[in-house]
């Protein structure tokens, strides 16, 4: 898996900071045509319609790609990277879902908290169509209990990287599950209400 890791690495860096573009922003800037290639790391990374790309959602969607491969474990993992967890990850150390996330933003600089119901109210809930490379993704799969009970890191609009369940690594998996629930774009304000328990 350690060999895999690189190459996620440069699909990551594509899929957030985009193939070099030779629009009209480059052709302002100097580099349209062969010298546009130089240009790439000088221009301002922009998604959709021009959305300017979340630098710290970047370097958080890294973080939690360098993990790729680390065990899951139950409570386990934080801002200090994989730690061992509590109960049946109390042996392994790793990262639940939750502490990759918490992990993967405390490298950009920013607390989002420890568990799901804390990171669900970390910033700003954003529309699906708009999800942006690190925006943490919820899923409610125990609608008995109020709150989102996985979370995960957006690679893009179909991909997250999370910390699965015990016995599986942390892993790419596809967005698009029936327990969805919604996006959050950590550090841009709370996603709370006050209305709210969780």
């Amino acid at each position: 898996m350690n060999a895999i890791r690189p190459l996620l690495l440069i699909a990551a860096t594509s899929v957030i900071w985009g193939a070099p573009d030779t629009g009209p922003a480059h052709a302002l800037n100097g580099c349209a045509g062969p010298a546009a290639m130089n240009c790439a790391a000088a221009t301002i990374p922009t998604g959709p319609a021009g959305v300017i790309r979340s630098a710290a959602g970047a370097i958080a969607l890294r973080a939690a790609i360098e993990m790729i491969g680390v065990p899951y474990s139950w409570g386990g993992g934080g801002p200090g990277g994989p730690g061992y967890g509590i109960g049946k990850g109390a042996d392994t150390k790793g990262f639940d879902c939750s502490g990759l996330t918490e992990y993967a933003w405390a490298r950009a600089g920013v607390l989002i908290g420890a568990t799901t119901r804390e990171q669900w109210r970390s910033g700003i809930r954003v529309p699906r169509e708009e999800i942006q490379p690190g925006d943490l993704v919820f899923f409610d799969n125990e609608p008995s209990r109020p709150g989102p009970e996985h979370v995960g890191l957006a690679v893009d609009g179909e991909r997250m990287v999370d910390a699965p369940y015990t016995g599986a690594n942390v892993r790419i998996d596809p967005l698009d599950r029936t327990d969805f629930m919604g996006v959050v774009r950590p550090g841009a304000g709370r996603a709370d209400t006050g209305t709210s328990e969780f």
